[in-house]
């Protein structure tokens, strides 16, 4: 039987959360992964060289690898010195320099793809230099991907700075695929970027896959505050249509109050609540369980358990 297709579309933690787990199952995977990210050591890179942003990709790619996890790990340590090379990660500054050797992010990814023995595709949303701009809700225009979270402010639009040219291969992808997703992770820096990108909005409602979301567990100081699930959805549905998507993955997961507490007051960030009264009924299903684990003392999905939920439904469809 030939396998499923999927398309995650993210960047960062949210969407390594959700892959870590997946590539154990028999599904072809596609990640596109935003390239806008000008914070830390993928920003200093993107400065000094000027390549598109490659920290998402890297923290992906690790994520996928079937490699040891004691080699996975050397990708993600981060030089600790009094030389430039401070701050930077490993496997940063190897994609860089597959870049600079190449000149494509795509063909530095199929190189980097082969060193860590990732099975599935790993795609940028765009080759260009690209700079994600944000309008606050007084008008205020940020400039940069950083910036935006940094704010703390709440955004009417997110927009490039510039038109991107987004990669032909995810055009393709996406019209392959049984089953495209939005990841869990920033709403106005992970998902957003590929969203203002009209013709990818068009890839999707065009194609035959079926649309999830998978929702966030905690909002997001200054950006999503106050959020529950339902905001999410209409933040999305502003960007991409009405009654687009099909299917919505929450947590219900009790979570020690302690815990929350200590989110609330230290990152100043809280639990999305499952605002049934406020979810549309019958214009999407909610797959709703327990798939959030604290077991290292954060607030995160089970990777496993969320690509259980995401294999049966794809399964069932």
């Amino acid at each position: 039987m030939q396998r499923k297709k999927i398309v995650v579309l993210g960047g960062g933690t949210g969407t390594s959360a959700v892959l870590r787990g997946l590539k154990y199952f028999p599904v072809d995977i596609t990640a596109v992964i935003t390239v806008s990210d000008n914070g830390r050591s993928t920003g200093r890179l993107r400065e000094e060289f000027s390549t598109p942003a490659v920290g998402d990709i890297r923290k992906v790619l690790s994520n996928l690898s079937t490699l040891p996890d004691e080699i996975k790990d050397i990708m993600e340590y981060r030089m600790s010195t009094y030389s430039d090379l401070n701050g930077h990660s490993i496997g940063n500054l190897i994609l860089t320099s597959f870049y600079k050797k190449t000149g494509n992010l795509k063909t530095s990814i199929e190189y980097f793809s082969k060193l860590l023995r990732v099975e599935h595709t790993v795609l940028p949303i765009s080759e260009d230099y690209l700079t994600l701009m944000g309008e606050t809700d007084d008008g205020e225009i940020i400039e940069g991907e950083e910036e935006i979270t940094l704010a703390k402010k709440h955004y009417k639009r997110i927009f490039y700075k510039q038109e991107p040219t987004i990669c032909n291969e995810v055009f393709d992808a996406i019209s392959e695929a049984d089953l495209i997703i939005l990841s869990a992770g920033s709403l106005y820096t992970s998902i957003m970027p590929h969203l203002i990108c009209k013709d990818v909005v068009d890839a999707i409602n065009n194609s035959k896959a079926k649309l999830m979301y998978i929702c966030n567990v905690m909002t997001q100081p200054g950006e999503t505050d106050g959020f529950g699930v339902s905001d999410h959805i209409h933040t999305l549905e502003s960007y991409i249509g009405k009654n687009t998507i099909d299917t919505v993955i929450v947590s219900n997961t009790v979570l020690p109050q302690d815990l929350l507490t200590k989110y609330s007051t230290e990152e100043q960030k809280d639990l999305v609540k499952i605002d049934y009264e406020n979810i549309e009924k019958g214009k999407y299903e909610i797959l709703e369980d327990d798939l959030i684990t604290t077991e290292d003392g954060t607030i995160k999905h089970d990777s496993l358990k969320l690509s259980s939920i995401i294999f049966s439904y794809l399964m069932r469809k």
